[in-house]
């Protein structure tokens, strides 16, 4: 065999969906703040979220600006004329039920409305509230952290079973082709997940193989969707970092959803800020009570667990931020711009974004030897600025 390229990185197949355009959900048992939170994040009331199960039946869907001192920054820089920040979107659920899995409380509707979404903020009421009713009429956080869990997971039990059948079809067949081979280790494989989910096991959470990857990027599992657990605790709790219930919530991720994440979050506050008028009464009232919103944190984190970068174009017309997987070469790159920019690739060239920042401007960093022309091999790094040659034009 030729040998490699020196230079040249491997790139990994990563778990979920290829592409950039990807979607969060936020999911929960019913009145657990999941609707407010969705207003607050996305400051789109959907009118007053009703005290009862189901209030939600389809999924609403908004995008949110993704926060970027990054962006700010180099618009600071280029004065432009217009400015194009980058988005994520963002879905809310209906809540589930106990029982979901098997079609319980339109739970089959909810789960599919799950599995059409690539990451998932799971939404842990710990806040006491007797005028908003708990589907199982007390705050339990441990119970709802294991209802949503099971569901999730026999779910994809009997997705498996069923993919399995398919797999299994094939291999029945005999003999040694190759596709007989390739079904045979899918199968033990797939028998491999199903052990796991048995034993609890969420599929995002364990270490797979580029190979393993392509089979269970085509299963749709929900558990293989990376999970960020929003704490919904009440204002007071939220600014004093205290509530009773903590502790075990972390105790219960680190044994049952190991490496995701755990931000705590006053919906209630949430609510109320994005209620302000401006601004500054917003960093007002938030310098009052000591605390500040976890909105971008939650949001940079869920880009984070997505495997999303940015890198940006810029100039006098127009600065934008671009999303990206992690992983993805200057071409493929070049075609979340333009399509045609992909096919016609010819060049790009590269800014950090910390050497323009330093420098001040394109030409200071050019003479200083800074500017990076880089061929189709290039794989982008989060914050590269790009200026991209191609034989049907240029894009910056």
């Amino acid at each position: 065999m030729p040998p490699k390229k020196k230079g040249v990185v491997e790139k990994p197949i990563l778990l979920g969906r290829p592409g950039n355009n990807l979607k969060s959900g936020i999911v929960g048992l019913a009145n657990v703040g999941k609707s407010t939170f969705f207003q607050a994040i996305t400051r789109c009331p959907l009118g007053n979220p009703a005290n009862y199960p189901f209030a939600t039946i389809e999924p609403e869907e908004a995008r949110v600006i993704v926060p970027s001192p990054r962006f700010d920054k180099l618009c600071e820089l280029y004065k432009p004329k217009s400015e194009v920040p980058a988005y994520m979107t963002i879905y809310d659920i209906a809540g589930l039920t106990k029982g979901a899995h098997a079609g319980e409380g339109l739970g089959n509707n909810f789960l599919a409305n799950i599995r059409a979404v690539d990451a998932i903020f799971q939404v842990v009421r710990c806040f006491d509230d007797s005028e908003i009713i708990h589907i199982n009429d007390e705050v339990n956080p441990y119970a709802d952290l294991e209802i949503i869990h099971e569901e999730l997971r026999l779910k994809d039990i009997e997705f498996a079973q069923k993919h399995l059948e398919g797999v299994e079809k094939i291999t029945k067949r005999g003999g040694q082709s190759l596709e007989v081979k390739q079904k045979k280790e899918e199968a033990e494989l797939v028998k491999r997940i199903i052990k796991m989910l048995e034993d609890g096991q969420r599929i995002a959470n364990n270490k797979w193989t580029t190979k393993e990857v392509e089979v269970i990027n085509q299963m749709l599992l929900l558990t293989a969707k990376p999970c960020i657990y929003l704490i919904n605790l009440s204002e007071r709790d939220y600014v004093r970092k205290k509530n009773k219930h903590l502790l075990k919530i972390k105790e219960w991720v680190d044994q049952n959803s190991p490496g995701d994440s755990i931000i705590p979050i006053s919906v209630c506050l949430e609510e109320k800020l994005a209620g302000m008028g401006s601004d500054e009464e917003r960093d007002a009232y938030c310098k009052e009570i000591g605390a500040t919103s976890a909105l971008p944190k939650i949001i940079v984190s869920m880009r984070q667990k997505l495997d999303l970068i940015s890198f940006f174009t810029g100039g006098p017309d127009e600065v934008r931020e671009w999303t990206i997987r992690r992983f993805y070469t200057a071409p493929q790159a070049a075609g979340t711009i333009h399509g045609d920019l992909e096919r016609t690739f010819i060049l790009a060239l590269v800014t950090k974004y910390e050497d323009l920042i330093e420098l001040g401007d394109e030409a200071s960093v050019k003479s200083a030897g800074k500017l990076m022309t880089k061929g189709r091999d290039y794989i982008v790094e989060d914050g590269d600025i790009i200026f991209v040659k191609a034989a049907e034009g240029k894009a910056r």
